[in-house]
């Protein structure tokens, strides 16, 4: 009874039940969208927390803060995906998730670090929410921010 109540709703009321609220989608950083469509899926560009965080995991943060920060980076895709879909009930899956955390070279808990975001995904879109992915530790990231996801979903076209 309990899945299939989860299965039955809304991401919206999803969202409200974690007592999340989605920001305005942020601006790309350059020259760039912030998401591309082809077809039935939708590119969405780098995208990191929001709040002016700078610094390394592993130096300046834990690997419990970069779950944190991995989070907030997923709050601030969902917003991406609203501007761009008008509903994330538009979203039929999500496919895959990349993480670039700027860390330093002795860090080893990206896959940790990077859960902050597929826990989000799976919150917000319970079977629909699992996904690929991949992780990467990167000596430098645009703006000094502690990590940076790219992620692909299917929509409803």
């Amino acid at each position: 009874m309990e899945e299939k109540k989860l299965t039955e709703q809304t991401a919206a009321a999803r969202l409200a039940a974690l007592q999340i609220v989605l920001p305005r989608a942020s601006e790309p950083a350059a020259k760039y969208a912030n998401c591309v469509r082809v077809n039935n899926l939708l590119f969405v560009s780098g995208k990191g927390p929001a709040g002016g965080f700078r610094g390394k995991l592993g130096r300046d943060y834990t690997t419990d803060g970069g779950y944190q920060f991995a989070r907030l980076t997923g709050i601030e895709i969902l917003a991406v995906l609203e501007s761009a879909l008008g509903t994330l009930d538009n979203v039929k899956r999500v496919v895959k998730l990349q993480g670039f955390v700027h860390a330093t070279p002795e860090f080893d808990e990206h896959h940790k670090v990077l859960n902050g975001c597929s826990d989000l995904m799976l919150d917000v879109f319970g079977d629909k929410g699992i996904h690929a992915r991949s992780v990467f530790g990167a000596i430098s990231v645009r703006d000094g921010l502690p990590l940076i996801i790219d992620s692909i979903f299917e929509i409803e076209v």
